[in-house]
């Protein structure tokens, strides 16, 4: 499927049912209690784990999110086995992107202020493509640019002043969120 190919609802339901079934026999294995709730947000299928048990859920977060990456990227990969195209499927678990993505948008405000009061642009810590993303969107959405450095897995980004004769050029290098 191309890029710009646009899923149908029951495709992007038929990846939501699949990564649900997949998900939920991984809890069954490592002998986890967890609820799923599927849905479809910005045409991209969703699938978020929730549990009673804070101890269970931490696990399944991991340190820096590291455990719920590695389950998203099961789970596409399982999604695409059944289906045969590649998913931009997301998976959550307790709400920990809401929150990840309120401290981005909160790191991303901060080295804006900082760009803001010294006109020097400011090199943030290499983050990956997700975050990266949420933080180009803010700083494109508060009048500012912004690029991605490096290499995976230190890639970066750097904020700047936008230049007077560039207020209608759009000149940002957004990364695509995996």
């Amino acid at each position: 499927m191309a890029q710009d190919d646009v899923k149908s609802i029951d495709q992007l339901n038929e990846e939501t049912d699949i990564a649900a079934d997949y998900l939920e026999g991984l809890l069954d294995i490592a002998d986890y209690e967890g609820d799923i709730e599927m849905g479809v947000r910005n045409n991209r299928p969703t699938v978020q784990i929730v549990a009673d048990d804070d101890t269970d859920i931490k696990h399944l977060i991991g340190r820096n999110g590291e455990v719920v990456d590695a389950l998203q990227q099961l789970t596409r990969l399982a999604v695409q086995q059944k289906t045969g195209e590649r998913s931009h499927l997301i998976v959550d678990v307790d709400g920990f992107l809401k929150r990840k993505r309120q401290h981005l948008r909160d790191v991303a405000l901060d080295a804006i202020d900082a760009v803001k009061e010294s006109g020097e642009p400011i090199d943030l810590k290499p983050m990956n493509s997700f975050e990266r993303k949420v933080v180009h969107d803010v700083v494109r959405d508060e009048g500012l640019k912004s690029r991605s450095h490096g290499e995976e897995p230190h890639r970066y980004v750097t904020v700047y002043l936008r230049n007077k004769n560039e207020d209608n050029v759009e000149e940002e290098e957004v990364d695509d969120q995996e």
